[in-house]
């Protein structure tokens, strides 16, 4: 190990017992992450990854007892991300009104357990690692509050800037419905200017869906709405075993294809699929 996190505190002038090393790694159902709070902060705005933070449960209340917190987040493609050593303080419970900016809800409609808040502030210790600094967390990745001074973690990369994987194209995209949300702004972009051809697959039975993306929204509109109710007003999806789908392009229509030529190519691909005979298909 030529450089760990360790060394990095130390040169830093931070006693590593001091630290604590939290990797937040939750994942709400409609797929939001941490790392997409994180992500997707303004400085016009409040810092929502700072408020997830801010409250842990009574039981991690030992765990958490050092002045600071060295934060990371797990990106949906892998690794361990510094996101800014904090100084945290405990302060009091929490508000069973107060919204989890995970989920989207009052946190009394979640649990009914006593949540600890904590005043946490972004300090200026090794900040120019921020979104650059990946380490090696190890095995133990339900154990997401480790001491610095008690587990060496690797530094196993460190890049010029903060940067997320390209988007793939067309052809290649894949993810889960429940996924969407949580997917890059350039990717987001991309999925909202094209129309065209779809292949839904049920992650539970394996069955097949194809569609067909005309609206102004292009393909991310069309798929919201299967993330909203579960079956976008589908008769077929309507009776098939609720679940999440892996949603992946068939065709990328040209800008001026008419509604009526899109859905003349979906009829092409539902006959090329068998997607009435063997799927989810219902005209």
């Amino acid at each position: 190990m030529l450089l760990s996190f360790t060394d990095l505190l130390r040169k830093a002038g931070l006693a590593p017992e001091s630290v604590r090393l939290l990797r937040h790694q939750t994942r709400s159902p409609a797929g939001r992450s941490p790392y997409h709070l994180w992500r997707d902060r303004r400085h016009d705005q409040p810092d929502l990854f700072a408020d997830y933070q801010s409250v842990q449960t009574v039981g991690n209340r030992s765990k958490l007892m050092a002045p600071l917190w060295a934060s990371f987040v797990a990106p949906p493609t892998g690794g361990t991300l510094f996101a800014g050593i904090y100084a945290a303080e405990r302060v009091g419970t929490v508000d069973p009104r107060w919204i989890d900016p995970l989920y989207g809800v009052p946190v009394a409609d979640r649990t009914q357990d006593v949540l600890d808040r904590y005043r946490t502030q972004m300090t200026a210790h090794l900040s120019e690692y921020i979104g650059r600094l990946w380490i090696e967390w190890g095995s133990g990745a339900r154990s997401w509050i480790q001491r610095p001074d008690a587990q060496d973690k690797a530094i196993v990369e460190l890049t010029q800037a903060f940067h997320e994987d390209p988007f793939p194209g067309y052809a290649h995209f894949r993810s889960n419905v429940s996924e969407l949300e949580g997917l890059p702004r350039t990717w987001t972009s991309a999925l909202q200017a094209a129309r065209g051809v779809y292949l839904l697959v049920s992650v539970k039975t394996r069955e097949q869906y194809v569609g067909s993306a005309t609206g102004a929204d292009g393909f991310l509109g069309r798929w919201k709405a299967y993330s909203e109710d579960g079956h976008g007003g589908n008769i077929g999806l309507k009776s098939a075993e609720p679940g999440d789908y892996e949603v992946s392009i068939l065709e990328v229509s040209g800008s001026a294809a008419s509604q009526v030529e899109i859905i003349a190519a979906e009829q092409v691909w539902k006959e090329k699929l068998k997607s009435r005979e063997m799927g989810l298909n219902r005209n």
